[in-house]
């Protein structure tokens, strides 16, 4: 159904800032490839935003903008980047240590990306078990860590002149921790804040110190960051979109491919094995246990989800799920993923599928960063407050209301989010229902 008048959005005026924790190699693929794109040495592939359309109407009337000419989103010119992190490189020198984009290419980025040197970040190792560096934040409580970034965030708006912010956790995957009593209530995790509760990790701060500012929050991690009820109550209070979690990059997105089309024609699933070998700084801090327990329960729980073994059990109840991540120097960046897939079909006859995916980890990344930042700040300026499950299409665990599951299935998960913008702009809903064109 059409929504009866469009949504009023407020329009994208001034410059768009962009604050990052964590400037590692995905964060410099990022702001390397907005210079590229600038400069003509390169396309947004990978992106929405920028090479996407979006049908309108019937097939007959031939209606398919540019998303970026449908909905009022900002300009890759637009945004200025501010980031934190642990060690001293600026985003040139991290990108470089990064190996993930040609040094010829970087060389002619060389001015635009030195220019970008990284806050003190906020850190607690008890969370990154594998990392450490010097370009830290004093001493203090986990509020004053929170207060310091809030005195950041304001004194890159004053210097930069930017008229609104997104952030956009890019740091490492923290280690795996479930909501505890200081997450309860907004009250509570202040007090927690006050009293350094040690179950309050660095990411939660940042994202505290984002939506205390009302500035939008998307975790690009596995970790628990906003969803939890403190931090979505304060999302709430100050009318701030957020959204998470865990950029769906790589294997995942290739599950989120292959499980629909086995369920459309109901074949069903004896076990799926998935491994990775990556060499990144990624994983590195995922050669850690409890930090790889974070990305397993979002790697895992796409399958269960998507299949749905409780409506079909005799396909799907009993399928054996293991996920594999091995750290790897040698690969650096180029990440290998391994899917064996046991599937059976009519009588129960076993048949299989091998997928080896050899991609970039933050070339893949990269778009979904830009995407979900254009995004995020098209939902602050539409009014638009708490978990934004319309962006689900980028996470491999999407956050979403209590009361219903996660939807998994990337071609829904697409539907919901060009639906979204057919709500903003007052326009119908496409079901693919079809039948107009049979009567």
């Amino acid at each position: 159904m059409p929504n009866p008048e469009p949504v009023q959005i407020a329009p994208a005026e001034g410059k768009l800032g962009e604050l990052v924790p964590g400037m590692g190699a995905v964060t410099t693929t990022f702001i390397a490839g907005l210079e590229a794109i600038k400069r003509g040495l390169g396309k947004p592939i990978g992106s929405l935003t920028q090479l996407a359309t979006i049908r309108l109407g019937k097939r007959t009337e031939g209606r398919s903008p540019a998303i970026r000419d449908f909905v009022p989103l900002a300009g890759i010119e637009d945004l200025e980047i501010a980031c934190w992190d642990i060690f001293e490189d600026n985003a040139y020198e991290a990108a470089q240590k990064a190996g993930v984009l040609d040094l010829t290419l970087l060389a002619q980025l060389r001015e635009p990306l030195s220019a970008i040197r990284p806050m003190q970040a906020v850190f607690d190792q008890n969370f990154v078990k594998r990392l450490s560096g010097p370009n830290t934040k004093a001493s203090g409580s986990k509020m004053d860590h929170a207060e310091m970034l809030m005195d950041d965030i304001r004194k890159f708006q004053q210097k930069s002149g930017v008229s609104r912010m997104i952030m956009i956790w890019c740091g490492s995957t923290e280690v795996f921790h479930v909501a505890a009593p200081v997450h309860a209530t907004l009250q509570d995790f202040e007090c927690g804040l006050t009293k350094s509760d040690p179950e309050i990790s660095p990411s939660q701060i940042y994202a505290y110190a984002a939506l205390k500012l009302g500035i939008p929050y998307a975790n690009g991690a596995p970790h628990m960051t906003t969803d939890m009820p403190a931090l979505l109550e304060l999302a709430r209070n100050n009318h701030v979109p957020v959204s998470g979690k865990d950029y769906k990059s790589g294997q995942t997105f290739m599950k989120t491919l292959v499980a629909p089309g086995l369920k459309s024609r109901m074949l069903g699933l004896n076990g799926w094995f998935s491994t990775n070998i990556l060499g990144n700084r990624d994983g590195e801090v995922l050669d850690d246990p409890g930090s790889f327990r974070s990305k397993e329960v979002t790697k895992s729980s796409a399958l269960e989800h998507i299949l749905q073994g409780q409506l079909y059990p005799d396909l799907y109840r009993d399928f054996y799920h293991k996920v594999r991540i091995e750290y790897y120097p040698p690969r650096g960046d180029a990440k290998e993923g391994w899917d064996n897939i046991d599937i059976f079909g009519w009588l129960g006859y076993p048949m299989q599928i091998k997928i080896n995916f050899l991609c970039r980890d933050s070339i893949l990344a990269a778009p979904l960063m830009l995407d979900l930042v254009l995004f995020m700040d098209l939902a602050q300026r539409a009014g638009m407050r708490g978990i934004q499950e319309w962006l689900s299409f980028y996470f491999k665990g999407p956050m979403h209301a209590a009361e219903v599951y996660p939807e998994h299935d990337i071609f829904i998960q697409l539907m919901k989010l060009k639906n979204t913008l057919r709500w903003m702009r007052g326009e119908d809903l496409i079901t693919h229902l079809g039948l107009e064109y049979y009567d």
